[in-house]
Order: C-alpha cells, then sequence, then structure tokens
C-alpha cells in the first residue's frame, strides 16, 4: 500500500516518519510479544503459579498505565518529539535488565518501568504522526504505524520458537532490547509535531489540561474513548499474554503451542492492512464497531474450540479482527481533541485502557486457579468486547479526513 510523499522545507516525508515511528512501535511489540511466551517458559523454569504469571502482565500493564498518563501529559508541554524518545530509552534499559533477574521480585520491578516506556510510547507516537500527516491519509498512516505491531509480534513469535526451547528466555530479552537503541538513535534527527511546533508557545497548565478533556465540549468522546480503551486492553492483554500458556493448558507442548500462536499471529497482518484500507473509505466508526463485533465472536469460538483445525482458525481470526481493531482505535483517539489538549486526551484514555490491561491477565489466573474454564473465561472477553462496540456505535462521531484543530 503506497504513501505519497510531500516534502516541506523543516518537515520530513511520511515514509520515512513512518518507518521511524514504526520500528520503534515494532520493537515494543516484540517486548510484549516475547512476555507472552516468557511468562509461559517462567512457568517451567521458575515454577510460577496461574495467579503469579497473572501478576506479570498484570504489573507490566501497571506501568502502561502509568506512562501513558504521565507522559501522555507531559507531550503537551515539551513535544512529541522529546517524550518519544525518553519513554524508548526507558524501555530498552530496563527490558535489557530484566534477562539479567534471578527473582520474580526483580522481574515484576523492571517489568514496571517497560510497561512505563512502552505505555507512554504509544499514544504519543500516534499523536506525533496523526499531527504531521494531511487528513486525507491520516487515518491509513496511523494503522500502517499499528501495523508494525504486527510485525513485531511475529518476530517475538519467530524468536520464542526458535530461541527459548534451545537457548533461553534471557537470551529472547535481549535480542528484543538492544535493536530498539538504533530505533532511538534514528528519532535524535526527527522533527516535532509541526501543529505543536506552531502552538508550543501556547503554555497551559496540566490542570487546565485535564479539566479541558473533561469539559462539556470533550465529555462525550472522553466517556466513550475510556470505554473502548478499558475493554480493548482488558481482553487483550488477558487474552494474548496468556495465549501459549492457553495451548499449553489445552494438552500442547510448550514447543507446539508457540508453533501455532506463531501461525495465528501471521493473520495479524492481513488484519491490519484490511483496516487500513477501509478506514479512509468508509470510516473509523464502521472499521471499529466491525472488527471488534469480528473479535468477540472469534473470542467466543476459541475459548470453545475443541480441536486443533478450530483453534487454529479461531485464533487466526482473533488475531485478524482484534489488531485491525486497535489500529482503528490509535487512529481515531487523537481525532478526538485539539493540538493543546491531544496528548493528555489521548494519554488520560490509554492510561485508563491500560487498567484494564491490569486486570485482564490477573482475572485468568484467578480464574483457572479457581478451576473454571477456558470457554466461560473467553466468554467474559466477548461481552468486554461487545460493549466497547457499543460505546463507539452510540457515542462516537466518524471522524474521516476531519481537518485537526
Amino acid at each position: 500500500m503506497s504513501i505519497s510523499v510531500e516534502k516541506k522545507p523543516g518537515t520530513i516525508s511520511r515514509n520515512k516518519l513512518l518507518g521511524i515511528a514504526g520500528l520503534g512501535w515494532l520493537f515494543d511489540a516484540m517486548d510484549v510479544g516475547i512476555l507472552a511466551f516468557v511468562i509461559a517458559a517462567l512457568h517451567a523454569d521458575w515454577g510460577l503459579t496461574s495467579n503469579q504469571m497473572g501478576w506479570i502482565g498484570s504489573v507490566n500493564s501497571i506501568g502502561m498505565a502509568v506512562g501513558a498518563f504521565v507522559f501522555g501529559i507531559y507531550a503537551d508541554r515539551v513535544g512529541r518529539k522529546k517524550i518519544f524518545i525518553i519513554t524508548l530509552l526507558l524501555f530498552s534499559i530496563a527490558s535489557g535488565i530484566s534477562a539479567f533477574t534471578t527473582t520474580l521480585a526483580a522481574f515484576m520491578i523492571l517489568r514496571f518501568f517497560v510497561g512505563m516506556g512502552l505505555g507512554g510510547e504509544l499514544p504519543v507516537a500516534s499523536t506525533l504522526v496523526a499531527e504531521s500527516v494531511p487528513a486525507r491519509e491520516r487515518g491509513r498512516v496511523i494503522v500502517l504505524l499499528e501495523s508494525f505491531w504486527a510485525a513485531g509480534w511475529l518476530v517475538a513469535a519467530i524468536i520464542s520458537y526458535f530461541i527459548i526451547p534451545s537457548f533461553g528466555w534471557r537470551v529472547a530479552l535481549l535480542l528484543t532490547a538492544l535493536p530498539a537503541f538504533y530505533a532511538l538513535y534514528l528519532r535524535i534527527n526527527l522533527p516535532d509535531s509541526p501543529q505543536f511546533s506552531a502552538k508550543k508557545d501556547v503554555l497551559r497548565s496540566i490542570s487546565t489540561n485535564i479539566k479541558e478533556v473533561w469539559s462539556k465540549k470533550y465529555r462525550r468522546p472522553t466517556v466513550m474513548l475510556w470505554i473502548v480503551w478499558f475493554t480493548v486492553v482488558f481482553s487483550y492483554y488477558g487474552m494474548f499474554l496468556w495465549l501459549p500458556s492457553v495451548m499449553v493448558l489445552k494438552g500442547f507442548t510448550l514447543i507446539k503451542s508457540f508453533q501455532y500462536v506463531l501461525i495465528m499471529t501471521l493473520a495479524q497482518l492481513p488484519g491490519y492492512f484490511t483496516a487500513a484500507w477501509l478506514i479512509e473509505r468508509i470510516g473509523r466508526k464502521f472499521v471499529l464497531v466491525t472488527y471488534l463485533t469480528g473479535t468477540a465472536a472469534s473470542a467466543l469460538a476459541f475459548g470453545n474450540a475443541d480441536t486443533i483445525t478450530l483453534l487454529i482458525v479461531a485464533g487466526a481470526f482473533l488475531s485478524f479482527f482484534n489488531l485491525g481493531a486497535w489500529g482503528a482505535l490509535y487512529a481515531y483517539s487523537p481525532e478526538q481533541y485539539p493540538t493543546v489538549i491531544r496528548g493528555t486526551g489521548t494519554g488520560m484514555a490509554a492510561a485508563f485502557g491500560r487498567v484494564g490491561g491490569i486486570f485482564g491477565p490477573l482475572l485468568v489466573g484467578f480464574l483457572l486457579t479457581a478451576g473454571i474454564g477456558i470457554n466461560v473465561i473467553f466468554a467474559i472477553f466477548c461481552g468486554a468486547i461487545l460493549i466497547g462496540a457499543m460505546a463507539v456505535a452510540f457515542l462516537g462521531t466518524e471522524t474521516k479526513q476531519m481537518e485537526l484543530e
């Protein structure tokens, strides 16, 4: 899918911006993807219980909630580029050090800081890209940015399948952390958002920005975003961080489960590309509602699948629809606010969503310990996603090709 290039003095071409931002996005996804496989490996290596496995994913999400809130707010104060660099540096260092931990407590502390970097970078990156491309292609470019997430997950699945069984999870974590420094190098010369640069002299207090996000004018889109972010993140981290472990619980070996998850991960790419194609032709609301509904149906089918074929097919559709919805959500969120509060509004919505990411993995661990079946667990995620779809359908407004304030 091609993107036109219209370079102006002091700006960067869209393709270059997409490549630089996308590379960091890819390494972020590699880390989250690796974590799903590392949790399954730590279960065998450290003898973790289901509750302890759930807490690893939740601590990561606690960090992401803090990072999205803090760094989103400061992106409106100091600029998108500076936060873009700080968050990647934080993520890279903490992820690399976590490869050398020998206790669960130390591993979880470092995962908190990894989460802070991840949680802060993602909404700020989408805001930067949204403010740097014209309205006619903004949605498509941001969905394509999000497609780097699928590539990162795919690389994580490949590394996990070939590296973890032979060389261990520590080597796998190092492989995800070290290349991120290259993305950091590329970002140093990246210009800031032209919209932020034009309004950076308008100094507003943090409290003023937070209040405006919840003012009468923006209350409806804020409520809508908070609901959909919570339900999407709750279900995504509850399902995908547990996916390799769920496959093991369904009776497959660790290596086989990695192989099947790798196959499912391949379906993420067409999910993004179809969403990118549809988002500028039909609109954000259609893509979000359709892909979230597809995610809900796939989750229900996956939880009730009783054969290898059904598991792989349902898992592939789960990846296809869920990640396509993620791409649309990152395109849709920054379009709800003007430049002066865009980072704050998007960051706060993402932060509230990460609260869902705390409870999702914990819920799975708790329910598995209580003897609740996989089918019931995935039915809960199905219901949550449908709530998100309804929030967009009834509270959301179409923003296709809308010029940003």
